[in-house]
């Protein structure tokens, strides 16, 4: 008992000393000094003759350094084995990852699907997924781009693919309503009645493509946002519901009336398509002559996967889909803060403002549900976010501002930057409760240091795997083509390389403080263990002095 207050005296008395400001190697070697310094006036007092008191306090002060530096040594030995051992189980645990992959029946009848449509079409991979999501949600895609760019191809595919009743419609600055919603009725004429025979126009239409969509004059417009959003039609006095999944909506240019906003927000995906690029060229022209040999026609068919052997959606898929995803997929706090921080970027510090109305951003929430739920989970992970370029923009330029700040986010990962605060704030608890020494507030520390463990635990771990398996998730969803993964991937990887290391050095940090509360050791051995982050706390102190 005597040596150990004789220990806890000289560590208080450490900790007194390392209050002052001096650097620290000065304050690591000066304890040893003040030792030898103690020491040779001890032998000069001996020779005079003096009391050996000074004596047996500096042997003492010599035994509580060693003995502190026995604990040090001991619980960074352990510590070390300890953060090895977490690193190599994730490391484990991440290659296992790569070999259960994850899929559900639903699953692989939209890639199926997905094969089926873009067969013979070149550079539309992405078009296609995103046709087939908004078909999902039930909501529609506008197609933006020249004349000749397999628009109307890919709204006649989903309809064979569904099997659904098909309108198409070109639209010029003189089209009248009769030639969307059917002619008068000549029989209710005669009764007074304002009706229309709507049988094999748009209101009967379960998929539907318009082309040239902004050319709809007022007499079109009114009906046509209704139909659209609401999925209602005023037939006369009676207003009656259509069975419409998809409109596909085409466009050389964007709207530039005013009037035409409302219809140009009805359309929850937006995508420019460009014309096949010049390195496909040859293949396209192969094609077009009918001799794209099998090969090439595989390789055109986003990895030559077999079709046929996995049964493709149907019409009941696109009816139920949605509301099966909204109950069944979570939306976590991550995915809500990165959704609300780009919706705030957009409309607050782009310039100019891009306007995202509360209608769109709740619709996005939703097509990300439908999303997770086609790919077989139970949440919303950040990676599907990235669909949000072709849903928040509204020019063609506000999808790479939407795509560039959800990348940023993703990469810097805002939650590592989180606990990392909340451990500078146990740190400097733990400095507090161990100089006062109260049992019942180390215990507390304790407890919240051991879950602070487990947290960075698995954060280094996903990381890990998400590193070490090439961003497994971002590669299993069916909503992201080859191309866009790999510009993903590149734009993601150095960052969250660092964003690892980060994890892994904070871990080991988080280990040692659990050690030391474990162990109960005075707040001067935390200095030595903790010197850094001992500066942190001590700059704070001095700064809110």
């Amino acid at each position: 008992m005597q040596a150990s207050s004789a220990l806890h005296a000289s560590f208080n008395a450490l900790v007194v000393n390392h209050q002052v400001q001096r650097p620290a190697a000065a304050r690591s070697y000066a304890p040893r000094r003040q030792h030898k310094q103690q020491q040779g006036s001890a032998a000069a007092q001996r020779a005079a003759g003096w009391p050996l008191a000074a004596v047996r306090a500096d042997q003492a002060a010599d035994t509580a350094d060693t003995a502190a530096i026995e604990l040090i040594s001991e619980i960074t030995r352990a510590v070390d084995q300890a953060h090895a051992a977490a690193l190599q189980r994730n490391a484990a645990a991440a290659l296992d990852g790569l070999a259960t992959g994850a899929g559900n029946e639903l699953k692989h009848r939209v890639m199926a699907s997905i094969l089926d449509l873009q067969s013979g079409l070149l550079e539309r991979e992405t078009e296609v997924r995103l046709l087939l999501l908004a078909a999902l949600c039930g909501e529609h895609l506008l197609l933006l781009g020249p004349p000749g760019t397999a628009k109307s191809e890919l709204s006649r595919r989903l309809s064979k693919l569904t099997g659904g009743r098909y309108f198409e419609r070109l639209l010029t600055r003189f089209s009248v309503p009769e030639e969307l919603f059917g002619p008068l009725s000549m029989r209710g004429l005669e009764n007074d009645q304002y009706v229309r025979q709507i049988d094999g126009y748009l209101p009967t239409a379960e998929v539907a493509f318009i082309d040239e969509i902004f050319k709809a004059n007022s007499a079109i417009l009114n009906a046509l946002l209704t139909l659209l959003n609401e999925r209602l039609f005023d037939n006369g006095n009676e207003r009656i519901e259509v069975p419409l999944t998809c409109l596909v909506g085409a466009s050389n240019e964007l709207p530039e009336s005013e009037e035409l906003d409302a219809l140009y927000d009805r359309f929850l995906i937006r995508r420019n398509v460009a014309q096949v690029s010049a390195a496909q060229l040859g293949t396209l022209a192969k094609l077009a002559a009918g001799t794209l040999d099998e090969g090439d026609r595989m390789s055109s068919d986003d990895g030559g996967a077999a079709k046929g052997q996995v049964p493709e959606l149907a019409m009941d898929d696109f009816r139920s889909t949605a509301g099966q995803a909204y109950g069944a997929v979570d939306v976590p706090e991550s995915v809500i803060d990165l959704l609300t921080g780009v919706r705030n970027y957009l409309q607050d510090k782009c310039e100019p403002p891009v306007y995202v109305s509360d209608r769109r951003f709740m619709k996005a929430v939703k097509m990300l549900q439908v999303a997770a739920y086609a790919d077989g989970r139970s949440a919303v992970n950040e990676y599907d976010c990235l669909l949000l370029e072709v849903v928040l923009g509204q020019r063609p330029d506000d999808a790479h501002k939407v795509k560039a700040y959800l990348l940023e986010t993703i990469a810097s990962d805002p939650g590592l930057q989180q606990t990392e605060l909340v451990f500078l704030g146990l740190f400097g608890r733990a400095c507090r409760v161990l100089e006062a020494a109260n049992p019942q507030e180390v215990e507390e520390a304790r407890r919240e240091c051991a879950s602070l463990v487990e947290l960075l635990d698995l954060r280094q771990g996903g990381l890990a795997a998400t590193l070490d398996g090439g961003f497994p998730e971002l590669r299993a969803t069916v909503w992201q083509s080859e191309a866009s993964v790999q510009a993903a991937v590149q734009a993601l990887t150095p960052q969250m390389t660092e964003n690892k290391k980060r994890a892994e050095d904070l871990l080991r940090e988080a280990l040692l403080l659990q050690s030391a509360l474990d162990k109960s050791v005075p707040a001067a051995v935390l200095e030595r263990l903790l010197p850094k982050r001992y500066k942190q706390y001590q700059k704070g102190i001095s700064g809110r002095a």
